[in-house]
């Protein structure tokens, strides 16, 4: 009995998917086909952190009271009923691929502004998880209503990521996610990416003037520059996931690096960057020369260097969620112009 169970079960979860796949395929691109409540691993931060230092034996006394600091009140929202955090699949490209929505407290009749978030990493490393939903929580209770993709491929999800190739229609998709919701506010979108994410994030910006404002946190925007620091990624990561990358190195490589092509990006699109001095992941340099070519082309930009920040500025948790939350606040929330680019005062 117990295995006929589980062959009917099996057989369930594997039409299950195919209806999905199907649906994807013959739906507008981000149509939504699926939702469900997000529901906490851990019942409580302690049980958490317990999990963390199984797998980091540097997760000591130190490094946890910062992390209560930064990430307590979020983990007791996420628990709480001050934010919702559905896990979606929606159409892409003709695939279901899996995001999550996290919405505040909203009142009825009122629309909301909303940003996109895209994660950093490739396939499972740098996945949205715990930690990503708990800070992302922050900006839903200040009232954005926010919306993630784990890419194509990932997290159950349909297809196969190409590290910036058609994948980056999973990020433009979420648009029309956005556009259907009577609670969005579609003329107040925001984009913020971190690391691959801010590759992602400079792709769209080459493909859509829908975006108010974006923040762009140790972002890669030189994959030659990559290959050279980390030659692990062009063997780890670039051959297996881009598309004939042997045979289309050189154009493959220019395609995902904004610093080839910043006049591309849309002018109406303020950009905030910020990157660690101390990164060893995507180096510093990166920023400077994009910051570089956005001044050359006229493009509304704000660099901020932080002096030994690591990849994720974990030494500058409160600074940097200051930038992004003020950024945003005042160039989507508020929409307000952005200053003379032209040269002028005393």
């Amino acid at each position: 009995m117990q295995r006929i169970c589980f062959a009917v079960l099996a057989t369930l979860l594997v039409t299950n998917s195919r209806v999905c796949g199907q649906q994807a395929a013959t739906v507008p691109d981000g149509t939504v086909l699926t939702q469900e409540p997000y529901r906490l691993p851990h019942k409580t931060i302690d049980a958490w952190f317990s999990e963390v230092k199984r797998a980091d034996s540097t997760f000591g006394p130190e490094r946890q009271a910062r992390a209560r600091k930064a990430f307590g009140p979020g983990f007791d929202r996420l628990r709480g009923a001050g934010v919702r955090v559905t896990k979606i699949g929606y159409a892409s490209g003709g695939y279901r691929v899996v995001g999550y929505l996290l919405t505040p407290r909203t009142e009825r009749g009122k629309r909301y502004p909303a940003l996109i978030y895209n994660r950093g990493g490739n396939r499972d490393f740098g996945q949205l998880g715990l930690r990503n939903l708990i800070e992302l929580s922050d900006l839903a209770a200040r009232g954005y209503i926010v919306v993630a993709s784990q890419y194509r491929g990932n997290d159950g999800g349909e297809g196969r990521e190409e590290f910036g190739g058609a994948d980056v229609e999973d990020v433009l998709n979420l648009l029309p996610v956005l556009d259907a919701r009577s609670d969005v506010d579609t003329s107040r979108i925001g984009m913020y990416g971190w690391s691959r994410g801010g590759m992602m994030t400079y792709l769209a910006l080459a493909r859509t003037d829908r975006i108010r404002a974006a923040v762009i946190g140790a972002g890669v925007s030189d994959h030659f520059d990559t290959i050279r620091h980390r030659p692990d990624m062009e063997s780890g990561v670039f051959a297996e996931l881009i598309p004939d990358y042997l045979a289309t190195k050189d154009s493959a490589l220019r395609a995902r690096s904004a610093v080839y092509w910043a006049d591309r990006l849309h002018k109406r699109t303020p950009i905030l960057m910020l990157h660690g001095t101390g990164d060893w992941r995507v180096d510093a340099s990166q920023a400077l020369r994009m910051a570089t070519r956005l001044y050359e082309t006229r493009h509304p930009f704000r660099l901020v260097l932080f002096e030994g920040g690591d990849h994720g500025l974990t030494e500058y948790w409160g600074d940097v969620d200051s930038l992004i939350l003020q950024w945003l606040d005042t160039y989507v929330r508020d929409r307000k112009p952005w200053p003379s680019l032209d040269p002028h005062g005393r």
